[in-house]
């Protein structure tokens, strides 16, 4: 009999009563071709490998990291409750030490979804895997998280909720967004003032393969980590730079996955996209699980498979290579970048306008941030998507000292009634989520 190495725990929730449309490539097919193959290949008689069923997130779950607008009801399915939940369950499995390793095979997918939701963004309504995070870091008092997205569309979603915390390193490897939503992502993206540097993105042409994939993994993904130290690695496993995937223009392999995962050692892996569904998720998956398993892997090979047919060329390598050193000089100037982001200001402002291209719903948002010298700051959101809810949003951080506390709560108890619909209060230094109706919304029960 064979022995998995690490003990290793699954998760399937293919979501049979969610979907875009019967023939979108998001729909349950996507995890159902994978189950038949892990069946057949006697995945579960190797010693060590056990499944897990998933369990439901909870609301108060969700507010950790959320603002849904106008609440969590209106913005989920019971199906997105479960895909949270099977990432909850795979991550206590290993908080516990029950398992060392997990993969939670889920759908819905969830990186696209930013901390303001007011509706859905790239097939995504909430954040799976940092919905798991912030459930691990109260129930279990987790600190430092590296969260690597290998999805093909830049998770720009983790990116916004973790954009100014200086505990969670974010790193997302993808296909360059001048040629592929969400159209973001780039090295220039590196965090707020106050936690600038634990964002990094590594963008990569199209046609990129396995060579160069793997290149920014060793050169740039990997002593990252080693020098960030986190206390567990979070792996949003999307599987949309395959070659043969519908919607993308990458060229990586069930292999390159499968060895993508043996050094990157993630403690939990999240699917996110991949759309091949027949010709590469079932092999990809397969590879992924016996690489998290510490099984051999060699003979894992997808249909039309041809090492010769999708190399990279000597002109994407020589770029590749250049947008890792690039990236590596603005991990050894965070500090410095910090200082100059910060300067003398007490207080950071931006204005940014987000689409949620899934629902057709265009937001307008602006952010302000106390630059705090003792924590990561108090942050302030003013939202208006056009749908008679204008937001407005109050963040105070987990390590919050007391004048960010005493600044948050200022804010939400003064909201203007005048300007605002709603006012939220995420405080997550009591783990407490408050709301306030300051006047009638469309939609509002009489």
């Amino acid at each position: 009999m064979i022995t998995a190495k690490y003990k290793t725990g699954l998760v399937f929730f293919p979501a049979f009563d969610w979907a875009i449309s019967p023939t979108h490539p998001e729909r349950e097919e996507r995890l159902l071709y994978t189950q038949d193959q892990v069946l057949e290949e006697g995945v579960f008689d190797i010693a060590g490998i056990e499944e897990f069923k998933p369990d439901m997130v909870a609301v108060k779950d969700i507010q950790r990291v959320h603002f849904c607008v106008p609440d969590v009801w209106a913005m989920t399915t019971e199906s997105h409750l479960i895909s949270a939940g099977g990432a909850k369950t795979i991550g206590m499995a290993v908080c516990n030490k029950t398992i060392e390793r997990g993969f939670a095979l889920v759908r819905p997918p969830g990186h696209h979804a930013m901390r303001m939701v007011h509706g859905g963004r790239g097939f995504c309504a909430i954040n799976i895997e940092a919905v798991m995070i912030e459930f691990l870091r109260a129930a279990y008092g987790i600190g430092k998280v590296a969260i690597v997205d290998t999805d093909c569309h830049h998770g720009d979603g983790t990116q916004d909720i973790y954009w100014h915390d200086p505990d969670t390193l974010f790193i997302s490897i993808h296909q360059d967004g001048r040629t592929l939503y969400p159209g973001s992502g780039f090295t220039t993206e590196l965090g707020g003032p106050t936690a600038i540097g634990t964002t990094i993105n590594i963008p990569l042409p199209p046609t990129t393969s396995e060579e160069g994939i793997l290149y920014a993994v060793r050169n740039a993904v990997l002593p990252i980590l080693d020098e960030f130290k986190p206390e567990l690695i979070i792996n949003s496993a999307g599987q949309d730079n395959h070659f043969s995937d519908p919607i993308t223009n990458m060229n990586f392999s069930a292999q390159g996955y499968a060895k993508l995962t043996e050094l990157l050692k993630p403690d939990i892996a999240v699917l996110e996209g991949g759309y091949a569904i027949e010709g590469a998720l079932p092999y990809v998956n397969l590879g992924i699980i016996l690489a998290m398993a510490g099984v051999d892997y060699a003979r894992v090979a997808e249909p039309n498979y041809d090492a010769d047919r999708i190399r990279q060329g000597p002109e994407i390598s020589s770029y590749i290579e250049q947008i890792c050193e690039r990236v590596m000089n603005n991990w050894h100037s965070r500090q410095h970048l910090e200082q100059v982001a910060r300067g003398d200001a007490e207080y950071h402002d931006r204005s940014r306008r987000i689409f949620y291209d899934t629902d057709n719903i265009n937001e307008n948002q602006k952010e302000r941030l106390r630059l705090c010298p003792d924590c990561s700051g108090a942050l302030r959101i003013e939202s208006s998507a056009g749908r008679g809810f204008d937001v407005l949003a109050i963040h105070i951080p987990r390590k919050a000292c007391r004048a960010c506390q005493d600044l948050g709560h200022q804010w939400f108890e003064t909201a203007d009634a005048d300007r605002f619909h709603r006012a939220y209060l995420q405080d997550r230094t009591t783990d407490k989520y408050l709301e306030r109706k300051l006047k009638p919304a469309i939609g509002d029960r009489i």
